[in-house]
């Protein structure tokens, strides 16, 4: 096959949503609908032995949330669609940042209930900063929730950008009928089912059609208002501005019961766009060019506890990736021959013989790749855009037991290499410190020391409460800086120097103090800075 026509029938997208709106539900389901899977877990039964499909982590079984993001490949239509399913919550944001850097289309899923909520509106302003386009999917409606013209107005104030109906409920909770497709001008009919797939369901043709208003009273009449309301009075739908992040396409549906997901999923593969341009800092690259590119946008370490493996996620930019080929990592330019590469459906691996612009591939390695690290045919690339944040909570970390720091330490540098939380070795010596965005990865990370590389770590409050990497164009100034405030300094798992203050005050007497050194809330990897602040 030629490499234009694998590129333009590749799709890949990220599920993004507040925690429990049902992301992980809907991506089983997804997978349920295109074949990839025969049967789908219960999120909720937690102590079953069936789990999602996509949650694989002994503590995501545990607590019944998505704390990694994970990778499925499925083809459906003669369509392959990457899907790529993102934590929910807002304590692991930064590992769903990095993830949404890798697609080039997101799957928002709204609790019909809750409507627009914080984290949504978070991951949805990055969607906005990178143009990404959005498909909306409102989940629940078996259950009481809001109006849907009220979440429609939701979702344009909030969001900022005009959201088009494609298909419209017909009730809600245990008088919910169905959804009217707007497009086909049709009505599916409702009928619960967690396990089934749907290919028998029954449908009302036509909008003003006396059958569904015989069946569903009110509630039809209702929607069939609404429906012609909301016809004459938003903005047709506009492909163009759907691409460019202005537009987005509404369903309704439970994805629980299997509604509602075939719509979303014939969406995907007709309204998404094929793998783009990617922006390197030497030239863009085009998804169709002959020869490989490709970078690691998440490291994931001890996918197969039993292997004790860390695997890179490679999105592939350009070109074709065949199974033993040469590859040189532009950091370090050394060459690999990476020849038991995997595709991913979620926790199963297949090897994998060749992948086109737009795949994920994994690539299992041991330490050779780290996030952000550039693969090509030979040529010197250097992709921009994957962040790492300032830290803004901190604690101190010492294993219980002496004889297991070099455990300890292994255990912190991997998983600091994949991003699950920031480590820093202060320049004066004493204790690791642990940097997290969010509360929930100290409990993560210890968890994952203990139950993965047998350390039980003793986690301790911290002094500092922020954190900004610096760097200086003149090199004395650095580091009299660093002198004067070696206390305060403290290295990344890439060597890259920081400041850590205990309060804003503390930085900002730093910055009048130094004018000639700059402070950075973000980093790109490899220690590109930006963001200063």
């Amino acid at each position: 096959m030629s490499i234009p026509h694998e590129v333009k029938r590749r799709r890949t997208f990220a599920i993004i949503s507040h925690p429990d709106a049902g992301k992980t539900t809907l991506t089983e389901k997804l997978l349920l609908f295109a074949g990839a899977i025969q049967i789908a877990g219960s999120v909720k039964a937690r102590k079953a032995s069936r789990h999602a499909a996509s949650d694989w982590m002994e503590i995501e079984k545990q607590r019944g949330i998505s704390v990694a993001s994970s990778v499925m490949q499925m083809e459906y239509r003669d369509t392959v669609i990457n899907l790529l399913d993102t934590p929910g919550h807002q304590d692991f944001s930064e590992d769903t940042y990095r993830v949404l850097t890798a697609v080039d289309a997101a799957l928002m899923v709204i609790d019909a209930a809750n409507g627009v909520e914080p984290q949504t509106e978070r991951l949805l302003a990055v969607c906005r900063a990178r143009n990404t386009p959005i498909i909306t999917f409102i989940n629940k409606l078996d259950r009481e929730v809001q109006e849907p013209l009220d979440l429609i107005a939701e979702i344009e104030s909030h969001l900022g950008m005009d959201a088009v109906p494609f298909s419209w409920p017909v009730g809600m909770a245990r008088h919910f009928g169905g959804v009217f497709n707007i497009r086909e001008d049709r009505m599916r009919v409702f009928r619960p089912g967690q396990e089934r797939r749907q290919g028998d369901d029954e449908f009302i043709d036509g909008l003003g059609n006396p059958e569904a208003a015989r069946r569903f009273g009110d509630a039809y009449a209702k929607a069939q208002e609404e429906i012609e309301l909301i016809t004459e009075a938003s903005a047709p739908f506009d492909h163009e501005a759907f691409l460019a992040g202005r537009q987005t396409p509404v369903f309704f549906g439970s994805a629980i019961n299997n509604f509602g997901v075939q719509e979303v999923l014939d969406a995907l593969v007709e309204l998404a766009p094929p793998p783009g341009p990617r922006n390197a800092l030497e030239r863009v690259v085009q998804p169709e060019e002959p020869k490989f590119t490709g970078v690691v946008f998440k490291v994931q370490a001890n996918m197969d506890p039993a292997h004790r493996d860390r695997v890179a996620f490679v999105r592939v930019s350009s070109g074709r990736f065949e199974r033993g080929m040469r590859l040189r990592v532009a950091r370090t330019g050394k060459d690999i021959r990476p020849n038991n590469v995997v595709s991913f459906l979620s926790q199963r691996r297949e090897l994998l013989d060749e992948a086109y612009a737009g795949d994920i591939i994994g690539i299992p390695n041991h330490g050779v790749l780290q996030l952000g690290d550039v693969l090509t045919e030979g040529e010197t690339l250097r992709f921009t855009g994957l962040p790492f944040f300032a830290p803004e909570l901190f604690q101190a970390v010492e294993v219980k037991d002496p004889l297991r720091t070099k455990q300890l330490r292994t255990g912190l540098t991997q998983l600091g290499e994949e991003g699950a939380i920031q480590v820093f070795r202060p320049e004066m010596g004493g204790a690791l410190l642990l940097g997290a965005v969010g509360q929930l990865q100290f409990e993560v990370v210890a968890h994952r020391l203990k139950t993965e590389y047998g350390v039980d770590a003793r986690l301790m409050p911290s002094r500092y409460s922020l954190a900004r990497w610096i760097t200086a164009e003149d090199p004395k100034a650095l580091r009299k800086f660093m002198d004067a405030n070696a206390a305060h300094i403290a290295y990344d798992v890439v060597d890259a120097a920081a400041f850590l203050a205990t309060s804003p005050a503390q930085l900002r007497v730093a910055q009048e103090l130094y004018p000639g050194v700059s402070f950075h809330a973000m980093r790109e990897h490899g220690g590109h800075v930006f963001g200063q602040q």
